[in-house]
């Protein structure tokens, strides 16, 4: 009897039922209305129909569209420089002002990335100038390079605050010459 219970294998558990029968069948007199965009006669045909249809049903972008969806991602790269000058000022503020390896790197990649964005400014707004956009891309161009220079000087903030810039009159010994004075004082003991 043994042998017998053990090749008798217990029913699944319910899990596995449900997983494996199809789910119970809506009533279409439901009290939640279809979603906005949804059409029935869609979803019930094939996706490959549907996509050949949404394909023959998009017409072209005309070239005023083209040139506003430009003009608004060259704005979006143009204020990318903004968006990264919170995160700097707080790091820079939080790796201190002495000379340490992770503070000279910091300020190190605070002037690289302002840098390269201005000697690639013509580079990065190339993709989107266009007849259209040509004009009204002047502002976006110096948009971009003022915050760029805002990041450089984010950059000047954090050596100034290293000690690094000579902006004390001890810095230039060097250049000082010794004062001549106009007169001598000798004391006389006597």
């Amino acid at each position: 009897m043994a042998s017998r219970s053990a090749k008798e294998t217990p029913p699944p558990p319910q899990w596995v039922q449900d997983l494996h029968s199809k789910p119970p069948h809506k009533p279409s007199s439901s009290n939640i209305p279809d979603p906005p965009g949804y059409s029935a006669a869609i979803s019930s045909k094939s996706s490959k129909s549907v996509k050949q249809a949404a394909a023959i049903a998009r017409k072209p972008p005309t070239t005023e569209e083209t040139d506003t969806l430009k003009l608004k991602k060259s704005w979006e790269l143009a204020l990318a420089p903004a968006k990264a000058l919170p995160m700097n000022a707080v790091m820079m503020y939080m790796s201190g002002n002495t000379l340490q390896i992770f503070s000279i790197m910091m300020v190190f990649m605070l002037f690289k990335n302002p840098v390269q964005g201005l000697l690639q400014t013509q580079q990065v707004f190339s993709r989107f100038e266009s007849e259209g956009t040509r004009g009204r891309m002047w502002l976006v161009k110096v948009t971009y390079v003022l915050l760029n220079l805002l990041a450089l000087g984010l950059g000047v903030w954090k050596v100034n605050g290293m000690g690094l810039l000579p902006t004390t009159r001890s810095d230039w010994l060097a250049w000082e010459t010794e004062r001549v004075p106009l007169e001598h004082t000798i004391f006389a003991l006597g």
